[in-house]
């Protein structure tokens, strides 16, 4: 095992996972409008999906979007057209009221997994992965360290999201500040599609 190119691997697993994407902006806004409890599924949804994205793309399944490239192109606007949704969404969502409990919520588990098919920089950072950093072992143990390492790196970058919007919980107190918190994410949600029409 290549130990420099490990240590690489892992910087810029560190760095894709906490910089802010859809994603990690999701849970931001979650865990204000939810609380961190409520984003749990959110969250195990997140890094459960995008470290199987991994091992599934890692083991084959990216020779399947090499051979049908309109596979890529129906993803990525499929994925643009969810982001507006979900940016519409938050953007009229407030703080959640006792009596809305059960008539809305944070993302599920299964939503927050199917996601990760769709997130933009989600392929980035998987192609980066599983291209550029193949000689770290011998295949298949370099998709298992892959995977293993989106898996726990994954697990804390969403964690410290998702309490970091939790934290804000006590400073954005009024329906007016997390709204208006809430458009500011939206916004920023919007915003991570500029890559998805620069590359079209």
């Amino acid at each position: 095992m290549s130990q420099s190119l490990f240590y690489a691997f892992v910087v810029f697993a560190v760095v894709m996972f906490f910089t802010p994407g859809p994603n990690n902006i999701m849970l931001l806004s979650s865990g204000l409008t939810y609380g961190f409890r409520r984003t749990i599924p959110h969250i195990a949804g997140i890094t459960i999906g995008f470290a199987f994205m991994v091992a599934a793309v890692g083991l084959g399944l990216g020779t399947v979007f090499l051979a049908y490239p309109i596979l890529q192109t129906i993803l990525k606007y499929a994925g643009a057209a969810y982001l507006v949704y979900l940016a519409a969404a938050i953007a009229l969502s407030g703080p959640a009221k006792a009596g809305e409990d059960k008539a809305r919520g944070p993302m599920t588990f299964w939503g927050a997994a199917m996601f990760q098919w769709i997130n933009a920089k989600g392929w980035v950072i998987v192609i980066g992965t599983i291209t550029a950093y193949a000689a770290i072992a011998q295949f298949p143990l370099n998709i298992a360290i892959q995977t293993v390492i989106s898996l726990l790196i994954g697990a804390v970058s969403t964690v410290v999201w998702a309490l970091f919007g939790t934290a804000l919980r006590p400073v954005l107190t009024s329906e007016r500040l997390v709204r208006g918190f809430n458009i500011l994410m939206a916004v920023l949600l919007l915003a991570s599609l500029y890559p998805v029409f620069m590359d079209a």
